[in-house]
């Protein structure tokens, strides 16, 4: 891979924006380094080269990687819910979706020959954007704030370190996390111009939310 040149001072997070692209990417007799975009409700994990992006607003990402086996994998999900849990948000409807939403992410690591105890994260997301396009959502509560809470709790609980985040705001996120490093390169995003983020992520809001309340059909058998 082409070695990268700043053209923008650092983000927060002490990363440097990195410029957009898609497909594969490689030079002659090097490998293509795969450039793989995720929107909301997917995940991807891979240990070739790559580099995974994704753009946020209120969800939430979190980039694992396994840097002794150089697994790499990402997700973007939302906790969908209308009303700030009266319980911890772990033991919530939202917070059992969020908890499978990061299984999947972690199983389809260790099936790429991650091992649970060498996996490390960095999260970014739960930015205060899809709140204030939402009429029907109570005075001062950001779907943002809950996702950040979530994410801090269940890898804490999980034994997963933080080495790095950035979470919260009133803005969305364009990151692009790259196999080569490790490293997350971030740029802000207004949240002026942040309207195709909320757009998006309005539409997997209430769709996870219609799926959620929907009613379970047969019978159901507990083993």
């Amino acid at each position: 891979m082409t070695a990268k040149r700043p053209t923008q001072p650092p983000s927060p997070t002490g990363r440097r924006a990195m410029p957009a692209a898609a497909g594969r990417l490689g030079d002659a007799g090097q490998s293509a380094v795969e450039q793989r975009f995720l929107h909301p409700g997917q995940h991807y994990v891979t240990r070739r080269p790559a580099v995974l992006s994704t753009l946020l607003g209120s969800c939430v990402s979190v980039c694992l990687y396994d840097p002794i086996a150089r697994v790499i994998g990402m997700n973007h999900f939302l906790l969908a819910t209308r009303h700030p849990a009266s319980e911890p948000v772990l033991q919530s409807d939202a917070g059992r979706y969020g908890m499978g939403a990061m299984e999947l992410l972690i199983n389809d690591m260790l099936k790429h020959g991650a091992k649970r105890a060498q996996l490390r994260a960095k999260a970014f997301g739960g930015g205060n954007v899809l709140a204030t396009r939402l009429s029907d959502l109570p005075d001062r509560f950001s779907i943002g704030k809950i996702n950040v809470e979530f994410v801090r709790r269940y890898l804490d609980n999980d034994g997963i370190p933080l080495v790095a985040h950035h979470l919260g705001g009133d803005f969305g996120r364009q990151i692009r996390f790259d196999s080569s490093d490790f490293s997350v390169y971030m740029r802000r995003v207004p949240i002026k111009s942040a309207q195709r983020i909320a757009a998006e992520e309005k539409q997997y809001f209430e769709r996870e939310l219609r799926q959620r309340d929907k009613p379970a059909s047969g019978t159901v058998e507990f083993w």
